[in-house]
């Protein structure tokens, strides 16, 4: 009997084996074979397959389904799959930037989806995207894809008609027209240059501050606009992170950001006498309409506070205050269009010009929509005050200063009254004086010379103070007036150091009294007609402001400065002449009558100087600092001109005899006019011999 076994085979799985399908197909074993079948991707000619017959090819879908991507969009194929992409101008409705088109993404017109993308502007498509055409006054600095922002070019020609006379800057104001101009509309010019853009405006600026040519409101109100502005077009041209530039007049820093991105914190720009803390995000304004970029400017003027100043109606007070600028003028811009009230508000830092003055101090800008243009204090607050600086705190932007108080004078009427009483009765006084130097022969002399100019002198400028110190309304007339004043005084203290110089021949040159009357007079009226005339020359807009018609408080040096050297000779001479006059009195031999008459002669003088010229100097420093001190100032020099009478006339015994003689004579007529009428009463008949012999 035969025995049987039995024998398992085992299948061989070829599956195990990658080379057998290759890396684009997938392998199934089957009972003894295999086959293959492409990846999701891939396609061969059969569906089942062996390696060694056919490969898989990877399938390109974005030719074999046009729109497999869907409109606006773009299909990128890859190995075994593809990628979609929006077009440029679109964007997906997901926000994704890489789908498939069976995610159900579609791609929409960037243009539709946000119709104020462009601002002030129409969105358009070409072969790379979309871009903005900007509108006519509108531009976006070359930026094909930036919002179109305002620009206000129409200023250029206001500030060109408004200041027509002023040819200096007319060449500057048609180059920021024609350059601002240039940024409009869809075409941005590459020709023009940033740098000089900015130069021609300071230049400008320096121009206009210099001459004096803002010499009304409106004028003021339309530099400033036309400032605003061009820092407005001129600032997103600079090249980051800024700029930082000085002139004679300005002082300039320029802060600029650019980029998608809104920029964050806070930031501070600084002058030598301004410093402005601002929060960026106010600078850029609505984030749904930001321009990308965003520049913050800081303009300092150097005298702009004179042109300026009087204009108060917008701030309010109440009747005995007053104001005056104690600060420097700046303009704090922004290209953020909206700024009229802003969430966060800007802390600006101006120190003041007196910083000795202990008063209060009110923060303002100026409003050129309050009467043609005036200072304002609406928006704006004191944050904090010292004697050095006020910090300021606004909610908009715009030109700003600090205005110091000033409080009128108790009994101001009353002062005024006294005062014109007082230079009343200087006139009668003076005019005696003139009479009595001109008249009487037997006093005749160079001194008597000297003091007769001087009274005339302060005469003249007596009469003018009276007749035209408060007549501002005519500024041509109440230049001529200050001018008048300016002259007329100066020729006083002139004649009172040739007084001094006079004394000094008398005593030290061997008593020369030979002083030509030509000498004299060339020196007494031609050295106040010449600094007179070059003050005039030099700034004319220094005789007369708002208040009174007298030098401008910041041009008061070319009367301070001549009294000071007249001053500093005459102390000079006198105490030569002094120091002579004891050296005469203690000699062996002394002419006693002529030293006595000389020393009364420096004494007089001496206490003239005193008196007059040394509380005059004083006083004319006050005027500096409160324009009510001139009332003050000739309140209690409005009896000059009685001094001069009682020291040169009352005083000396010559004229004072001729004075009793004058006075006999007088009262010697009178007794023989009453005896010859009471005798032709007792008689009938005039009495012809004694009446002719009396006249």
């Amino acid at each position: 009997m035969t025995a049987k076994r039995n024998i398992l085979l085992l299948d061989d799985n070829e599956c195990d084996i990658p080379e057998f399908c290759g890396d684009n197909a997938n392998c199934f074993n089957t009972n003894g074979s295999y086959y293959c079948q492409c990846k999701e991707g891939y396609r061969s000619k059969s569906v089942n397959f062996i390696a060694i017959d056919t490969n898989c090819k990877d399938i390109n879908e974005c030719w074999e389904s046009k729109d497999i991507c869907g409109p606006n969009a773009s299909c990128q194929n890859t190995p075994s799959n593809y990628t979609c992409r929006c077009k440029s101008g679109f964007v997906s409705s997901t926000g994704v930037k890489i789908f498939h088109g069976r995610n159900n993404v579609t791609c929409r017109d960037i243009c539709k989806i946000d119709e104020t993308i462009c601002g002030n502007g129409s969105c358009l498509h070409d072969s790379s995207g979309h871009y903005c055409a900007c509108s006519a006054g509108f531009t976006n600095y070359g930026n094909k894809t930036g919002r179109c922002t305002v620009l206000h070019c129409d200023v250029f020609k206001d500030v060109n008609n408004l200041m027509e006379k002023f040819f200096i800057v007319q060449d500057n104001i048609k180059q920021l027209s024609e350059s601002c101009l240039k940024l409009s509309g869809s075409e941005h010019s590459k020709e023009l240059n940033e740098e000089v853009l900015l130069t021609t405006l300071l230049s400008m600026t320096d121009q206009l501050l210099f001459a004096g040519s803002l010499n009304d409101n409106m004028k003021v109100s339309a530099f400033f606009d036309m400032v605003e502005q061009a820092l407005g077009f001129i600032g997103p041209l600079i090249k980051t992170p800024g700029t930082k530039i000085s002139t004679n007049q300005t002082e300039l820093e320029l802060l600029v950001h650019t980029g998608s991105a809104i920029p964050q914190g806070i930031k501070t720009l600084s002058t030598k006498q301004a410093k402005v803390d601002i929060k960026m995000e106010e600078a850029a304004g609505d984030p749904s309409s930001y321009p990308g970029f965003t520049t913050v400017s800081l303009l300092s003027y150097s005298n702009l506070e004179e042109s300026a100043e009087g204009f108060f109606s917008g701030v309010k007070n109440n009747e005995s205050q007053k104001f005056k600028i104690n600060s420097k003028v700046v303009t704090v811009s922004v290209s953020n269009a909206d700024t009229k009230h802003l969430n966060e508000p800007v802390n600006i830092t101006l120190h003041h010009l007196d910083q000795s003055n202990q008063t209060s101090h009110t923060c303002v800008f100026w409003d050129s929509s309050k009467d043609g243009g005036a200072w304002s204090d609406r928006g704006c607050s004191v944050k904090e005050s010292n004697p050095k600086y006020t910090v300021c705190s606004c909610n908009h932007f715009g030109s700003f200063s600090v205005l110091m108080a000033l409080y009128d004078i108790e009994s101001h009427f009353e002062l005024q009254l006294i005062s014109r009483i007082g230079l009343s009765l200087s006139l009668i006084c003076l005019f005696f004086c003139i009479l009595t130097f001109s008249m009487i022969r037997s006093i005749k002399s160079t001194r008597t010379t000297i003091h007769l100019h001087l009274c005339i002198s302060l005469f003249i400028a007596t009469l003018v103070f009276l007749a035209g110190i408060s007549q501002t309304q005519n500024k041509v007339g109440c230049a001529v007036v200050a001018g008048m004043l300016h002259f007329f005084y100066l020729a006083a203290f002139c004649w009172m150091c040739l007084e001094g110089i006079q004394l000094f021949r008398m005593v030290v040159l061997v008593f020369n009294t030979n002083f030509k009357t030509s000498y004299m007079m060339a020196g007494g009226y031609g050295v106040p007609a010449a600094i007179v005339t070059i003050s005039a020359l030099i700034n004319a807009n220094g005789y007369g402001d708002k208040k009174i018609c007298w030098l401008n408080q910041d041009y008061i040096w070319s009367f301070i400065g001549p009294i000071f050297v007249f001053i500093t000779v005459s102390m000079f001479l006198f105490l030569v002449t002094v120091l002579t006059l004891a050296q005469k009195f203690s000699s062996l031999k002394p002419d006693l009558d002529s030293l006595k008459k000389i020393k009364a002669f420096a004494v007089t003088a001496v206490a003239q100087l005193c008196i007059l010229r040394t509380m005059w100097i004083i006083n004319s420093f006050q005027l500096k600092r409160d324009g009510a001190s001139m009332y003050y100032l000739f309140t209690i020099f409005s009896l000059q001109g009685v001094l001069l009478f009682i020291m040169h006339c009352l005083f000396s015994k010559q004229v004072r005899d001729e004075y009793r003689g004058f006075f006999s004579r007088c009262s010697a007529w009178k007794r023989n006019q009453t005896h010859a009428s009471r005798q032709s009463l007792d008689t009938g008949e005039p009495n012809i011999r004694t009446t002719t012999h009396n006249l």
